[in-house]
């Protein structure tokens, strides 16, 4: 019972968009690996504002890299390097939503990326894009590249404006369903996230065994 959530990009919305998941099915929530981590402040840890706007258990990070680049450049900056090897699911009865650091595409190390993460821990994968100019494309290319390594794709979650058209584009041209909408939302607190009700279908992962 566990779901990785992946984006189209940085910034798209996965931590929001894995914070709504917790919120909605008391899931636990883990992230592989966080970068751009500043020690002194605690800013920037993405289990911080998931706990914070679902009260979700969080299990700690396998990697909490400093630098604010792609993990591998992350890791290489102190020394390390990530490897597949690395990566266990954390132990929890309860579900768990997986969160990737940025696209699918993005290097662990010089020859591994996220998308080999994915296929390690074996997940259904849940695709979050922004809703404006540019989805369309972003969306496709990564449902083509988790298709390609056979992983399922459990749908795309938008974040942002509403945009109907880019909404039926993606579905049309993506061959995949959107299941949800998370509009903007000021302030953005775990009520206004709350309010924000899923379709029973963006849980079908609840019930999903690889």
């Amino acid at each position: 019972m566990r779901v990785f959530v992946t984006g189209t990009d940085t910034g798209v919305g996965k931590t929001v968009a894995s914070a709504w998941l917790c919120l909605h099915t008391g899931a636990d929530y883990w992230k592989p690996v966080q970068s751009g981590y500043s020690p002194t402040t605690g800013a920037d840890r993405d289990a911080d504002e998931v706990a914070r706007l679902s009260g979700a258990r969080c299990h700690p990070e396998r990697f909490l890299l400093r630098l604010p680049r792609s993990p591998h450049e992350a890791a290489a900056s102190e020394g390390l390097r990530l490897g597949l090897d690395d990566f266990a699911l954390p132990r929890t009865e309860r579900p768990l939503v997986i969160e990737g650091a940025g696209g699918v595409l993005v290097p662990l190390n010089e020859d591994e990326t996220m998308l080999d993460l994915m296929a390690r821990l074996a997940a259904p994968v849940l695709v979050v894009a922004r809703t404006g100019l540019g989805t369309i494309n972003h969306c496709c290319l990564t449902i083509q590249a988790l298709r390609a390594r056979n992983l399922f794709v459990l749908g795309v979650l938008l974040c942002g404006e509403a945009d109907q058209p880019n909404r039926e584009a993606i579905e049309r041209f993506g061959a995949v369903r959107v299941l949800g909408h998370i509009p903007p939302l000021t302030p953005l607190t775990r009520e206004a996230l709350h309010h924000v009700a899923p379709a029973p279908e963006a849980l079908d992962w609840v019930r999903w065994k690889p």
